[in-house]
């Protein structure tokens, strides 16, 4: 019976042109991703969702924003599809206190994120998951907690370089991008290389513009459709594919760094993070449930690097430029300085008990900077209900912090630069909706040290300067979307205060 069929197959076959054998196609293409991409039943709404892209959005304007136009008309909990990729966006804050605090145990891992797979492989801190991400995150909090010891006077050390860098352009007009990303990422490798790289290091320069040139792809319009069509893209050319090409230059670099350590590795000495890591190895050998091994040394060391020296010179120059553009707070953070710190001696931590409207000026910094404003990604592990909608086992939910700095029930004004959204009668007060470094089960673990740095470098830098905008310049708030939201390349004068 079925060596009859195939003759009138074959038959029919042949009497179809190529043009309906293309309709045939299509139309197969398009149920499959019907079929594929419908939204489950109880699940968040959405905007329309159009045939192989999803949903369409005005990609000249930043993904947040598009984010907070679809929240105002699909409420507090919304679904988006981009290409291969569906996303659960929750906004406001008691939406996402529920996702990330209440329910961190179903919210704990991180959804495959094409470019970052590709980057990662799963290994390392920021993508992976499960046992590994557990294992990883552990050492990692350990070691950074041993190292904080002598954090503090690492940081301390680099603000002095940082302040000769800037003496030397003599109240000139200047961009302290890359003075400010230096500090930052000495910071990075005094923990994890065990030493640091002069300024004029044409090497450590070039990492650094790798670096910031790498995030800044990862980040525009051309990672996100990577991410949305990865198996188109991939073979594609485009200015996408320095992402490789420069992160295969940083995993050469690091490598290096690592061989060098492995040739002069003291068992009994502390040393840095390579060295602790080294000996996690060499003490887990033989344990098949182990993942302490060289690729994870490598991503979890490029991890530390890529995010370390992100977020906190990012928010180091909003503070800056804020400074330019708000001279009389400027003025009362450094009297508050000059009262409690002086111009003798360096500051401290300790100092920030004493410094409460100091304090208010950084949190508003970093509230205004909006520093990352679709949070990092989580993924569900189980299925779970959120706001009365059914979020099945593996949804991707992207948590709006801008929804939350930004909101007009919480702050008094929102869209002003004011430290007294941190002050009561003169004290600095913790607000509960201030979540600059997310929460949960996958908040970030050097968090407090970054909290030190920024401290320390920005009370350094206005104990020996005044910042103002070079005369004739106008100043903007524009900003660019890189791995964070950073202030576009501006110019500043730093005057001497002595």
């Amino acid at each position: 019976m079925e060596l009859q069929l195939w003759p009138i197959l074959v038959s029919l076959l042949e009497k179809l042109n190529s043009w309906m054998l293309l309709v045939m196609l299509v139309t197969f293409l398009l149920i499959t991703d019907f079929v594929r991409k419908r939204r489950p039943r109880n699940f968040p709404p959405g905007p329309q969702l159009f045939p192989f892209v999803g949903t369409i959005v005005d990609l000249r304007q930043p993904l947040h924003l598009e984010m907070q136009k679809l929240s105002a008309r699909y409420g507090k909990i919304f679904s988006v599809q981009f290409g291969s990729l569906t996303f659960v966006v929750v906004s406001g804050y008691q939406m996402v206190r529920e996702a990330l605090v209440h329910q961190a145990e179903i919210f704990a891992d991180r959804p495959n994120i094409p470019l970052l797979q590709e980057i990662f492989r799963g290994f390392g801190l920021i993508s992976s998951n499960g046992h590994i991400w557990r294992q990883q995150r552990k050492f990692a909090s350990a070691t950074l907690k041993s190292i904080a010891v002598s954090f503090e006077e690492k940081v301390q050390e680099e603000s002095r370089y940082l302040v000769e860098a800037i003496e030397e352009e003599k109240g000139q007009p200047f961009d302290p991008h890359y003075k400010i990303n230096s500090a930052v990422s000495n910071i990075i490798c005094s923990i994890t290389f065990g030493n640091r790289f002069d300024y004029h290091d044409n090497n450590f320069q070039e990492l650094l513009h790798l670096l910031a040139e790498t995030l800044l792809l990862i980040g525009s319009f051309w990672g996100q459709l990577y991410n949305a069509f990865p198996l188109i893209m991939r073979w594609l050319p485009g200015p996408f594919q320095k992402i490789f090409r420069h992160w295969e230059k940083l995993q050469r670099f690091v490598k290096g760094v690592i061989m060098k350590h492995k040739e002069e590795l003291d068992q009994s000495e502390s040393g840095d993070y390579i060295d602790c890591y080294l000996k996690e190895i060499e003490k887990f050998k033989g344990d098949t449930s182990s993942y302490f091994h060289e690729e994870n040394l490598l991503c979890s060391t490029l991890d530390l690097f890529l995010t370390g020296t992100e977020t906190t010179a990012t928010a180091i120059r909003w503070a800056l430029l804020y400074m330019a553009a708000y001279p009389h707070i400027q003025e009362k953070v450094q009297l508050e300085i000059d009262a409690v710190i002086g111009q003798c001696r360096q500051p401290t931590v300790e100092d920030k008990e004493h410094m409460p409207y100091t304090s208010a000026v950084l949190s508003e910094v970093l509230r205004m900077g909006n520093i990352v404003p679709l949070g990092v990604p989580r993924m569900s592990t189980s299925d779970t209900t959120l706001a009365g909608f059914h979020l099945p086992k593996g949804t991707t939910v992207m948590t709006s912090l801008t929804s939350i700095m930004f909101d007009k029930n919480v702050w008094e004004t929102p869209d002003t630069f004011n430290p007294e959204h941190f002050l009561e009668n003169g004290q600095y007060r913790r607000r509960e909706a201030f979540l600059p470094f997310s929460a949960g089960k996958r908040a970030c673990p050097g968090e407090q040290l970054a909290r030190t740095e920024l401290f320390i470098f920005f009370t350094a830098l206005l104990q020996k300067f005044t910042f103002q905008v070079p005369a004739g310049a106008k100043l903007s708030f524009a900003f660019t979307l890189s791995l964070t939201r950073c202030p576009r390349p501006f110019q500043l004068c730093a005057l001497p205060r002595c």
